[in-house]
């Protein structure tokens, strides 16, 4: 049976590593995550693609050419691919963002 609805709630946080955790539903190539990161991430460049927006907090993240910083209640849109490279830091003590992403 089809899910309507990410409840979120009712789905245990997992930690992938240290200073991240997320929740997530995976669904017809699509995966809706909650992720909340803290100020412990380890600083690594990533490729993945990834679409959402900042619920709380505040991070900068860093492409190969310029740096953002992105606040509540701003959208992310990140590409995938080695020529969109990207690399977060978490300014504040914690952010939680949500994003939609293919699978």
């Amino acid at each position: 049976m089809k899910n309507y609805k990410a409840d979120f709630g009712s789905i245990k946080w997992e930690m992938p590593f240290d200073g991240v955790r997320h929740k997530y539903l995976d669904q017809d190539g699509v995966r809706l995550r909650l992720v909340e990161y803290s100020k412990e991430m380890p600083p690594h460049w990533c490729e993945k693609g990834h679409y959402g927006y900042v619920i709380s907090g505040q991070m900068e993240i860093e492409f190969n050419d310029r740096k953002e910083l992105y606040n509540s209640g701003d959208g992310v849109y990140l590409p995938a691919g080695a020529a969109y490279q990207h690399k977060a830091k978490i300014i504040s003590d914690i952010a939680l963002v949500f994003f939609i992403e293919n699978l």
